[in-house]
């Protein structure tokens, strides 16, 4: 027999009463309500901006104490669904998910299972080229403009490395934007936000490193431009591979910083 089948009350009674039952989980309250108020959000009933009834409110309108509903709102805080303001006019407010959310998903994940830096540059070589095809298919003029500004003050920062870094982050995150496909657009924004942080290494930025970034990123630009989907595409693959070389020519740590 299972030790389900032998539990017996304080009486002896066997509570199993033979039928294999097995020890329950029960979800904890604050797990309840954090629950139900991320479906109200994601549904649209929170609007974005809208404030939470305060701490004890909310506690007596759910019968529960408020211990409870501050792990609950915590554990929406932390997943970017709720944002919170001190002082008088504070409170809890509704925040709709953006790509941040998937970011801070991300980071989690990388620090708590230990993804190695390979892994992001694997995950990159396949997603970059997609966004570049859907770039060249549906890019706009504002598109155009955004990666255009972008490219400008990317070459006029080629001898701030920090700048150029960021500049280089910001355009990746255009390039995906302009796929107009919210998932690639998140995941573009996020990975290239991880990976500069490994990447933030004198020998990875060079004069000759940073001159080659600037004339792949002229290439591809110019092929989205063209609505050429094949080329940016192939461009884009190019850049993100021999990207990946330089990085295991440099030996640059497997372990990401957060």
């Amino acid at each position: 027999m299972t030790q389900a089948d032998n539990a017996q009350d304080d009486s002896g009674v066997d509570i199993g009463l033979g039928l294999g039952l097995a020890p329950m989980s029960v979800p904890k309250s604050s797990d309840v309500l954090a629950n139900h108020l991320r479906q109200q959000i994601l549904e649209g009933k929170l609007v974005e901006g809208s404030a939470l009834p305060v701490e004890r409110a909310l506690a007596t309108s759910v019968g529960l104490g408020r211990q409870t509903v501050r792990d609950a709102l915590r554990v929406l805080e932390i997943e970017g669904l709720i944002v919170t303001r001190p002082g008088r006019a504070g409170g809890s407010f509704v925040r709709r998910p953006d790509t941040a959310t998937f970011e801070r998903t991300l980071n989690v994940l990388v620090s708590g299972r230990g993804v190695k830096f390979h892994s992001l540059l694997e995950a990159r070589e396949g997603l970059e080229p997609v966004a570049a095809r859907l770039a060249a298919l549906h890019r706009t003029d504002d598109d155009l403009v955004a990666l255009d500004r972008v490219a400008a003050k990317m070459a006029e920062s080629r001898g701030n490395v920090p700048l150029f870094l960021q500049c280089n982050v910001e355009w990746h995150v255009a390039v995906g934007a302009a796929t107009h496909n919210e998932v690639i657009e998140a995941i573009v924004n996020s990975l290239s936000k991880v990976i500069l942080r490994s990447t933030d290494i004198e020998e990875f930025n060079s004069e000759e490193t940073m001159g080659a970034t600037l004339e792949a990123h002229s290439r591809i630009l110019k092929a989205i431009r063209a609505g050429d989907a094949d080329k940016a595409a192939s461009s884009m693959s190019k850049h993100v591979h021999v990207y990946r070389e330089l990085v295991e020519n440099l030996n640059v740590p497997e372990d990401i910083p957060m």
